[in-house]
């Protein structure tokens, strides 16, 4: 592990020593460090999480940990050797008994993370990983294009596990109904997003006191979807939706507000049915019965 990250370090710190407790590396200096390797099959999944955090840290420095290290994702040399993974180490710690840092966070990712927009368009240039699922990405020219081929890579994995047809089969539905009536008629630009912002992956640096969010499956697109997953688990507090609104008002039209916060769990829960089973089917085709019933 010192092979690997001891010139890295070095570079920040020239004339520190350092202590290596995995993941954790302190410098003689006091600066710590989070690393770690992984495995030749998880190279795309450290490129997507240090290519996401990288694009987080150039739209609001400071809100997620800085990336110093990384696998490169351009380099085909480096397909042989084991992905690495090398940022600053945060101690963090839980955001739901704190309405302040809340509502800064709401103000953050809206004022600066839901600002930063693409010239690319839609997507993301590298694939990302929500939890294990792996999103393809690349560029889609409109947020409908996007948004409907997520979908659809989830219900060709639900297809691939041999069950579930009944849900695809509806969500093939959704893909030509509920979106196209939906998502076609928004007037918006594609702004960089977390991609899996709930609780789990937000909280408080220990040490500022501000809000820090991490382990992210970043990519281009509306940035009413950022908020679907932290609208199904809860435990963001009252305070970050209120700041996040006062910042960035609803798309219009307002009054599809909450069907289009729907279409975003959907995602969700599809891609929970694809890690966990049968237990999230039952709301997602909930979800797909609502949509199809409002979006005939």
């Amino acid at each position: 592990m010192d092979k690997i990250f001891l010139p890295h370090l070095q570079a920040i710190e020239p004339h520190a020593q350092f202590t290596f407790r995995s993941p954790v590396i302190e410098s003689s200096l006091g600066r710590k460090y989070y690393a770690k390797v992984g495995s030749l099959s998880e190279r795309e999944q450290f490129v997507g999480e240090a290519e996401s955090l990288r694009a987080i840290h150039d739209a609001a420095p400071g809100l997620a940990p800085q990336v110093f290290a990384a696998v490169n994702p351009d380099d085909s040399t480096a397909v042989s050797g084991r992905p690495y993974f090398l940022s600053e180490y945060r101690d963090i710690t839980s955001l739901a008994s704190n309405p302040k840092a809340g509502e800064e966070l709401g103000r953050r990712v809206a004022a600066e993370l839901h600002a930063h927009k693409s010239t690319e368009g839609f997507g993301f240039h590298v694939p990302t990983f929500c939890g294990a699922t792996r999103q393809e990405n690349g560029w889609h020219q409109s947020w409908e294009e996007c948004y409907s081929a997520m979908i659809g890579s989830l219900l060709t994995k639900l297809r691939d596990k041999g069950k579930f047809s009944e849900l695809c089969t509806k969500g093939d539905q959704v893909r030509t109904k509920v979106i196209p009536h939906l998502l076609r008629p928004l007037k918006i630009e594609p702004v960089l997003l977390h991609g899996d912002l709930w609780s789990g992956n937000a909280g408080i640096d220990g040490s500022t006191g501000q809000p820090v969010i991490f382990d992210p499956s970043s990519y281009y697109g509306h940035n009413e979807a950022d908020l679907a997953i932290a609208r199904i688990f809860g435990g963001f507090p009252r305070s970050f939706f209120e700041k996040y609104h006062e910042h960035l008002p609803k798309t219009e039209p307002v009054d599809q507000y909450e069907l289009r916060g729907d279409l975003y769990e959907l995602y969700h829960y599809l891609n929970h049915t694809v890690l966990f089973g049968s237990s999230y089917a039952g709301s997602a085709s909930h979800k797909m019965d609502a949509l199809l019933r409002a979006c005939p």
